[in-house]
């Protein structure tokens, strides 16, 4: 199916999730509802993707060897950038971004197309069922956050348990925290063999890179009880990874992440105990 082709459909401008076309516009984004985003002050907006696709720009960075980052210039929504895993068994797309433009279908056709996108939670799940059908893909949901479906497709297929394997050897992690649901990414060919964990913002990565963080909600500044941040780290502790690259681009941990996701839990616990010491943790080199 061709970019041109696709349906319209409603998208939040706030939070960039969408909605049936042929269908009125709800009254409220049930996702910007929801306490862990928000429905701006001036109200609810729409915006048509016909629209969107007409005025924006496909945007395709090499983030290492076999790994693009995809994006939109001007950005739309919260910013959302995916991430394409490229490999001889079928590229794997990570989160998703809002809009699906006739150029993007065909950079990523030359890319090797598209076989699975698997998607962290829903503030990322946006334009993942029109990419499925571009590209004749399944798009893994975590089934504990199958209620914040918006746009139901055929093409999705809800996930139950800790782990699923994708193609190249990349396996979907159910971490939790921010989302009951919440699902990083592993993939061990990654920083050169010794492993890349795609994270969002179920481990968010912050302006000092020395740490990560989690809340429950980041807009609204709610935090995770201490059980459910030793949860996200328990879930990745098993995988190797020396890499992070976050919901943003720009947002990366280039070595040494998962020592900084083991300092960061830690750290968490401390301050939620009032055990904040004001330790001095020194700079990467």
């Amino acid at each position: 199916m061709r970019a041109g082709s696709i349906e319209d459909p409603h998208v939040c401008a706030t939070c960039g999730a969408h909605y049936r076309g042929e269908e009125p516009a709800p009254a409220v984004c049930v996702i910007c509802a929801d306490e862990r985003q928000y429905v701006p002050v001036t109200g609810q907006a729409w915006l048509r993707h016909s629209k969107l696709r007409a005025d924006r720009r496909a945007e395709f960075t090499e983030a290492e060897p076999g790994l693009w980052e995809v994006g939109l210039d001007p950005s739309v929504a919260i910013g959302q950038r995916a991430l394409l895993v490229r490999s001889d068994d079928g590229n794997v797309l990570w989160d998703c971004v809002p809009v699906l433009t006739e150029a993007a279908v065909e950079r990523l056709e030359a890319l090797g197309g598209v076989a699975a996108i698997a998607v962290s939670h829903p503030h990322f799940y946006t334009g993942a069922a029109l990419f499925a059908d571009a590209f004749g893909a399944t798009v893994y949901l975590h089934a504990a956050d199958r209620e914040h479906v918006t746009y139901a497709s055929p093409r999705i297929e809800f996930w139950d348990g800790e782990r699923l394997a994708l193609p190249g050897g990349v396996t979907a992690i159910r971490a939790g925290g921010h989302f009951a649901g919440g699902t990083v990414l592993h993939w061990p060919a990654g920083a050169e063999g010794r492993g890349a964990l795609f994270t969002s913002d179920i481990i968010r990565v912050v302006p000092d890179r020395r740490f990560v963080t989690f809340l429950y909600s980041y807009p609204n500044q709610i935090p995770l009880p201490t059980r459910e941040v030793e949860r996200v780290g328990a879930a990745v502790e098993p995988f190797e990874f020396e890499r992070i690259y976050g919901g943003w681009h720009g947002a990366v941990i280039p070595n040494g992440a998962k020592e900084v996701v083991r300092r960061s839990v830690a750290r968490y616990r401390r301050a939620l105990e009032g055990r904040l010491d004001g330790a001095t943790v020194p700079w990467p080199t």
